[in-house]
């Protein structure tokens, strides 16, 4: 199994651009042409409220090119080697920066089309404001992927059932929640699990949610592949 690794980089967008070149990819964009488009390892741009990354942080990664209409319609073409160890994490962040006790509701909804090979997973990737803990949420994985520690059982909330790993990669404490079933649409209560984890369960405490992200975590796309978020919202009150 791929093991879970530091995705901090997730928010180093300001690092120097390294262009990719796999501009071959944009051509699997949507033909109405998508307000923004870039090839380059950590390209970024803020869309209605999102944050969209093309973020290639892993080793061995090939091309990548992500496109977008809009913060919750964006997709990506990828073609990274039949290798171990995860490429990259093309993602939408939403920020929310509010204590778990202070927040009323954290929902998602999601629709993606994604390939029926290579190896990746499509999940949500929530921190806290200091990068102590990092929650994922996996609502469909195919191939040869697999979460961060040791399975913690099985728990339904927030709408679906997860088999729980917890663990740790050396920075920061990982929590993943793989959906039992593969998904492609759906809404997650993210609140419910959230409150499970710091009150149920007493992994961690009061923390201050920083953002929420949602993507494609991706170990190998060779041939090139595209993944498509149709519509994405995040909402918190």
């Amino acid at each position: 199994m791929a093991a879970r690794t530091l995705s901090r980089l997730t928010r180093l967008a300001l690092a120097p651009a390294l262009a990719i070149g796999a501009t071959v990819g944009l051509a699997s964009a949507p033909a109405s042409a998508a307000v923004w488009n870039s090839c380059d390892q950590w390209g970024n741009t803020s869309l209605n409220g999102y944050t969209l990354y093309n973020n290639i942080w892993g080793s061995g990664a090939g091309s990548q090119c992500i496109w977008a209409n809009s913060g919750t319609n964006w997709g990506v073409w990828a073609d990274h080697p039949n290798t171990g160890g995860i490429k990259s994490y093309p993602d939408a962040k939403k920020v929310i920066n509010k204590s778990i006790t202070s927040l009323s509701s954290l929902t998602s909804s999601y629709n993606v089309t994604v390939p029926s090979s290579g190896a990746y997973n499509t999940s949500y990737d929530i921190w806290d404001t200091d990068y102590d803990y990092e929650i994922m949420l996996w609502v469909n994985k195919t191939g040869a992927v697999g979460p961060l520690g040791t399975s913690q059982g099985t728990v339904t909330l927030g709408g679906h059932t997860w088999t729980v790993y917890k663990g740790s990669n050396g920075a920061n404490e990982v929590f993943s929640f793989i959906r039992t079933s593969n998904s492609t649409s759906g809404t997650v209560n993210v609140l419910p699990i959230l409150k499970w984890i710091k009150e149920t369960k007493g992994w961690f405490g009061n923390e201050t949610i920083g953002d929420v992200q949602f993507g494609y975590e991706i170990t190998s796309s060779s041939g090139g592949l595209n993944f498509q978020t149709n519509n994405l919202t995040v909402s918190s009150s």
